[in-house]
């Protein structure tokens, strides 16, 4: 489930390039201004930005080449009515992966973007095992021990991030950053909880359990019940 950035001064823009990813399946943040974008892209990761070349403050193309000169490697698409071969390369060599000009017609779009997508993610597998645990990231399913399981995007999302990194621990607000957007009423609480939701429709148990908490650290799925230990404490204590 990618987590996208738009930065995009024209609100109708921005709205319908919103609709049109969340149908995708997409987390979608959506920003304004250039530095508002700088910001963002300071302290929450994404999958995807799309720029627009022409921002109220400052132009996307130096949002392009802040953001690359600091080590950001997210792929970008620029978005811009500029189509002339000076302008696209001037685009390109500030740090773009791709530049499409508008007016462009949804479907392109939406092939450039899943074109993108998956160059990052090239090796990265899509179907996803923890023991018993399966989830096709192509499809959005997931199942224990053959069982459906129908989750939110939010408990997948959440799922996924564990399931790609086996035994490692996320605190509450790395799993804010990673599994929400900027909505504002959105807290650590607000992650317990959908954890302990998660862990319900799991069917986990205290005896062998999947997510495990460890005080200071966060959650973690274990691979192994073996590799819980006795600093750890149920999630339960902590949703």
């Amino acid at each position: 489930m990618p987590k996208v950035l738009i930065v995009e001064d024209e609100y109708n823009i921005a709205y319908v390039l919103k609709m049109q990813l969340e149908q995708e399946h997409m987390l979608v943040d959506v920003v304004y201004k250039g530095n508002e974008a700088l910001n963002r892209l300071r302290v929450q990761p994404y999958d995807l930005i799309i720029l627009d070349w022409i921002l109220p403050d400052i132009p996307g193309l130096e949002v392009c080449r802040q953001y690359r000169s600091r080590g950001g490697n997210s792929p970008i698409l620029m978005l811009t009515g500029k189509g002339s071969i000076e302008e696209k390369a001037a685009g390109l060599d500030a740090g773009a992966d791709d530049y499409l000009p508008k007016p462009f017609h949804p479907t392109e779009l939406m092939a450039r973007i899943r074109a993108l997508l998956r160059r990052p993610a090239a090796m990265a597998p899509q179907v996803l095992r923890v023991r018993d645990l399966e989830l096709d990231a192509s499809t959005l399913q997931v199942t224990r021990a053959g069982c459906q399981i129908e989750l939110t995007p939010k408990e997948m999302r959440i799922l996924e991030l564990l399931m790609r990194n086996p035994n490692k621990s996320f605190t509450p607000n790395a799993i804010l950053a990673r599994a929400w957007g900027s909505e504002a009423l959105s807290s650590v609480e607000t992650v317990r909880t959908h954890v302990k939701t998660l862990r319900r429709k799991l069917g986990d148990s205290e005896e062998n359990p999947l997510i495990r908490t460890a005080r200071g650290l966060g959650y973690r799925l274990v691979s192994n019940s073996s590799e819980a230990d006795r600093s750890e404490v149920p999630s339960r204590f902590f949703t």
